[in-house]
């Protein structure tokens, strides 16, 4: 399954409401399996981001529909990003003319 790399920044509305995060944080769970994925990861950061997540997904759409449902809570704004694994990556480059 293909996996994604998200990361998040909190809104001012999701800083209004951080004790809640746990529960949307499970939430965001429910709703990736719901979509046929999975939240492999979950990382709260220090730096240019607040969070990643590793997400594994059935497809684009798919991860794309969970991310915009995620963002249209209004609590974080993503940023995602498809990654190979070195299985993947390998195949790829052998791939090449």
């Amino acid at each position: 399954m293909p996996t994604y790399i998200v990361f998040a920044d909190y809104t001012e509305k999701g800083l209004a409401n951080i004790k809640e995060s746990p529960m949307r944080l499970e939430a965001v769970r429910k709703l990736a399996a719901d979509h046929g994925g999975e939240v492999k990861g979950f990382y709260l950061l220090t730096g240019e981001h607040d969070i990643m997540t590793i997400i594994e997904g059935p497809n684009d759409d798919t991860v794309a529909r969970l991310l915009l449902t995620i963002s249209s809570e209004g609590n974080v704004r993503t940023k995602s990003f498809r990654a190979f694994e070195e299985s993947e990556f390998r195949q790829i480059v052998q791939s090449l003319p």
